[in-house]
């Protein structure tokens, strides 16, 4: 049994708390601040503090974990290895080098492809046919230690980045605990990355949630499946003159279904945007602050405001 602290702060990194906690012992779990969140931004603790409460386990949330003492603290644990899982700091020399069996991340991609902030959303963008998890040991520099043990699963076309994100947190969950069972037993060695074929899943922006009809179906579905929740995804079209956002939640590429590009179009039932290639049938989509609706209700809607299909598409307000 390993004497383990944990690092981590979204639901993604619950249920590794969870498998380690009934494996080893957790000294103690490190989590960001509570932040506010809604409305009357009360403040809220992280998914992992939740948890940690539950399992009756020390909470630690420094700001910053070079404040003055805040080192000394976690020194004073005495861990075997630190656990760190999306945590959201950046862990300097003096704590890497403290446990004797080093700090074990695990990471939303099968690295070298796609280290950074958002590797389960690139993965969908870039049209990857798989994604996984690996655990590695964590180094200065980004994502870019040693490969411990790997785990993959197929992206389906149906896939999007909650389904995705769930089935990796499962994965994950089972990876570290094998990961640590063999670090423990001394017979795991690490796969030094290879540099050439890294690629990096930056940060998502809020102007990636317009639908370029300039792109092809294929890939605006991919952000349909991929920007979900945020930075969500997003038509833009002029009502009454002025430009209105219509979200879409859910989309079908129609390959073999030709609309003029740049247009929404309606066909045997169906909403369709035009695009450059091939055509995007509009499954789920709301108009901007509206609930819900289906096709029939959005054509019925334009009618009852004097518009009618097609509609084209504008890109969004500045």
């Amino acid at each position: 049994m390993l004497r383990v602290v944990f690092m981590g702060t979204p639901e993604f990194a619950v249920k590794a708390l969870d498998g380690i906690a009934r494996e080893h012992q957790v000294l103690g779990v490190y989590t960001q601040p509570d932040k506010p969140s809604g409305r009357g931004l009360g403040v809220t603790a992280s998914a992992v503090k939740k948890r940690t409460l539950d399992l009756g386990l020390p909470v630690y949330q420094p700001e910053k974990l070079s404040l003055p003492g805040e080192f000394e603290k976690l020194a004073a644990l005495k861990p075997d290895i630190i656990v760190v899982v999306a945590y959201g700091q950046i862990l300097k020399k003096n704590v890497l080098e403290l446990p004797r069996l080093g700090c074990i991340n695990i990471h939303s991609s099968l690295l070298p492809r796609w280290r950074g902030a958002a590797p389960i959303q690139w993965a969908i963008l870039g049209g990857d046919p798989e994604s996984g998890v690996s655990t590695m040991r964590l180094v200065e520099k980004l994502d870019a230690g040693d490969v411990l043990m790997q785990a993959q699963t197929p992206i389906s076309d149906a896939d999007t980045a909650g389904s995705l994100h769930d089935r990796l947190a499962v994965m994950g969950a089972e990876l570290i605990s094998k990961t640590l069972s063999a670090l423990e037993k001394s017979t795991l060695k690490g796969q030094v990355q290879d540099e050439s074929q890294v690629t990096y899943a930056s940060k998502l922006t809020k102007e990636m949630e317009f639908l370029d009809p300039a792109l092809s179906a294929q890939d605006l579905d991919r952000r349909v499946r991929a920007l979900n929740p945020w930075p969500g995804t997003s038509l833009f079209v002029k009502l009454g003159g002025e430009t209105q956002r219509l979200r879409i939640k859910q989309a079908k590429v129609r390959a073999d279904i030709t609309v003029e590009p740049g247009k929404i179009s309606e066909r045997a039932g169906m909403l369709l945007l035009g695009t450059k290639q091939g055509a995007l049938e509009l499954l789920k989509f709301q108009w901007d602050g509206k609930k819900e609706i289906d096709p029939m209700s959005f054509v019925n809607g334009l009618k009852g405001r004097g518009e009618k299909l097609p509609l084209t598409v504008v890109s969004p307000p500045a």
